[in-house]
This record gives C-alpha cells, structure tokens and sequence, in this order.
C-alpha cells in the first residue's frame, strides 16, 4: 500500500416514459425556514489521473479518499470529531468500497467514533453521496457530514458484472442492463441522430475548454496536490506529485478526432475521441445544516435546492439528464433559463450533446471548464467532482447564480441537482 501526502428528449418509441410524469425519488429544499437549508461549505478534489497510465496508477483509493478527506477539513478548520457522518461514493471495490472507506477514515486521523458508509450509484455515486448526507441533515441526524467520491480505474477492472440469473436473457430489459457502456452510446446516436460531427465538435469544446482552464490556473483552488509513487515497467519507483488532470490534451483537433476509428462497432461513430476517459480520483464535499455550519463560522458556498433521480430505458442510459433536470429544476421552482451553468457529466459525446439539445441549453452554458472528455470519468468520484467544480466556477462569477450538476447512469437512470451560489 503506498502511503500518499497531502500537499497543499424523447424517449424510444413504445417506451413507457414518455413525458413529465416520470416517476423520480426526490429531496427539495427543507422546509423551516433558510436556517435549515442544507448548505455546501467546501469542496475540494485530487487531479484526475489517467487509468493504467497515470501518475495515479499505483495508488490505492483508501489513499486518494483520505487525501481529500484531509484536506477539505484542513482548509475550513475543522475537527473530524465535529462530524455527523461520512459517506462516500464507488464503484468498482468490493462492497462499493465499504472497506476500503473505513480505512482511509483512519489514515485521514478520523475518530472511531465517527461512522462511515458507501453508496455506489454506479456513476452518480459522488452526487448520490452528497444528497445522502443531505438527507440525513433534513431528516435532523446529523448536523454536518462529508460527502466524498472516488475510484481506481487502474487497480480494479469493469469488466465483471457479478452474480447474475440465468433467466437475465429471457427478459429484455434486464438483457439491456448488461449492454457495454459504448454500445448504449451508439444506440442513442442511431436512434435520435447524433452524427460523428456534432459528437467530435463536442469533443473538441471540451479540451479546448478544460485546456484554458488549466492554462489560467481556474482547477487550482479545487485541486489538492497530492504527493506518490509510481512503479515503471522495470519495477523501478520514483516519487511524483500529481496536481495537474492529466488528460487534458491542448493540442486536440478536429481534424485529428476525425481520423479516430469507432471503438466498439465498426461502423459506429462512437471513438476514444469523443468518449469520457478512464480515471483515477477522489474528490471530497463538506455539507451542513445552515444554521449549525454558521454558528461555527463556517462559509456557505452554495445551497442545495432541488434534486432528482429518474429511470430510463437501460439500452439508450445516455439520455437520463435530459429527464432527470426537468425534474430537479421543477422542484427548485426554476427553468432552464434561470441557470447559469450547467455541469453535464460527459459519458459519451454522443448523449451529451442528445441532452443539451433535448433541453435546448445555450452551449456556452455547458462545462464551461471541459467535462470528462477532456479531464476525466472516475466513475465514483465525479458526480463529487462536478460538484466541487460547478461552485468554483459559480463563486468566480461573483454574484448570487444557480447551477445544475447531472448525470447518466449505467444500467438506465440520470440524477441531477440543482445549487444556488449566495453571492458575495
């Protein structure tokens, strides 16, 4: 184990959702007064670490989760004593991770005496970890939490789906839940005509977007470096500290995307290009009740103001946030023009741009940092992630704003949630 230091639509024909009646579990605003809004105090995130290849590579995820843990707390000045709960979002460890959870909240000098626990949401995980803490705060629990997201695409592998009924074949919806990730993508660009172009012009925003964030230092604030080690191919190790997303490639083209062959049908449009990369991180949110989290002088970086979580069919799974938004703004009370960014996880380019259009969001709304595309998919960390950086870029604008993070997920569901930046 290496020891780590902190250093700083419309859906398919025939199909039974059809409109604004889909059914979709929910938690709106409390209710109470502003005194019991559940707010986020801070956030912070490792850099995105690519897969196999990265400066993450050989690291484990108990360390990259107790290097956000820390460091979130660090920076507020907070005990760990002082928190309610502990919840964090994985994937692909055994047990979403509950191990491995309790572990790094020992090497993150955490008492016993508070508890922890896992949720794996599949690639909602991070933000179902933070409504999970959310809900614990509403329903009077707890009074501060922290919600966390991570994953190590290198260490532990997709490719096994578990224990699993024979009679899964005979049943054309569960069939559809074991369909690989790339060719649902495909599906949703054949069956609401997503053409190559627009996924590659997509794609290309993307790094383009998250290149000149980096180039003008906009992930710094969030980003907590993080020291390790990596082992080359000759079993030599040398130490590194990882601060930067290491997928994020400046010199992307057009031209260059276009060349790409498909990656999963050979005369799909879906390619290495325009898809989300496979990530190693973790990212970490500090969450409260208003009134507890300012009798301790804590800052309010956003309020949580609606949330949602809907089904869709699992063979099209890309187009969930174009359903699960309607209905976290809808409880919010607000439309798609009331917001002023949007953090729209980028699976696949082919869904992305399926939902922007479905929902007529204006582009220059949509991660207006990059999305995963460009920075990055660890599959439990980055709906903790989307999080941390929709408020970033919500504070830099300076004035009282609102904010969607959302969501597809794996086996035909979106979730989404709606964040109200204060102002200064």
């Amino acid at each position: 184990m290496l020891r780590l230091k902190v250093i700083s639509g419309h859906l398919s024909p025939g199909s039974p959702h059809t409109g604004p009646d889909l059914r979709a579990t929910r938690c709106g605003a409390a209710a109470g007064g502003p005194g019991e809004d559940v707010v986020v105090v801070h956030g912070r995130r490792t850099a995105i670490g690519r897969a196999k290849k990265g400066g993450f590579k050989d690291t484990t995820p108990d360390e990259l989760l107790s290097a956000v843990m820390t460091a979130v707390l660090t920076d507020v000045g907070l005990s760990p004593h002082q928190l309610g709960d502990v919840c964090v979002g994985n994937v692909l460890q055994p047990g979403a991770g509950a191990l491995m959870a309790r572990v790094a909240h020992f090497l993150s000098g955490f008492p016993e005496t508070v508890p922890v626990f896992t949720v794996n949401r599949q690639c909602s995980s991070g933000l179902q970890a933070v409504l999970n803490i959310a809900g614990a705060i509403r329903s009077r629990t707890i009074d501060l939490g922290l919600a966390c997201g991570v994953e190590s695409m290198s260490l532990q592998s997709m490719s096994n789906p578990g224990d699993l009924s024979a009679r899964l074949s005979q049943n054309p919806k569960a069939r559809d839940c074991i369909v690989p990730m790339g060719i649902t993508s495909e599906n949703v660009a054949e069956r609401f005509g997503v053409c190559r172009q627009k996924q590659d012009a997509f794609a290309l925003g993307s790094q383009q977007k998250a290149a000149r964030a980096q180039s003008l230092g906009l992930f710094e604030r969030e980003i907590t470096p993080v020291s390790t080690r990596v082992v080359d191919s000759d079993g030599r190790e040398r130490q590194l500290t990882v601060s930067r997303d290491e997928g994020v490639r400046a010199e992307t083209t057009l031209e260059g995307l276009s060349k790409l062959r498909p990656a999963f049908k050979p005369d799909g449009t879906t390619t290495a290009g325009n898809s989300s990369q496979v990530s190693d991180g973790a990212a970490a949110v500090l969450v409260g009740r208003r009134s507890a989290v300012e009798a301790l002088g804590l800052p309010v970086l956003g309020v949580l103001r609606g949330s949602a979580v809907v089904g869709v069919p699992p063979d099209v799974m890309g187009i969930g946030p174009a359903y699960a938004i309607p209905a976290a703004l809808k409880q919010a009370g607000l439309t798609v023009d009331d917001i002023d960014v949007f953090e729209i996880n980028e699976a696949f380019a082919s869904q992305a741009v399926y939902c922007v259009e479905k929902l007529g969001i204006p582009m220059e709304k949509v991660n207006p940092c990059g999305g995963a595309i460009a920075l990055g998919h660890p599959l439990g960390c980055t709906g903790a992630r989307q999080v941390v950086t929709l408020l970033n870029e919500l504070r830099r604008r300076g004035r009282r704003a609102y904010g969607v993070v959302s969501m597809c997920i794996g086996t035909g569901m979106g979730a989404a949630a709606v964040f109200e930046y204060p102002g200064l």
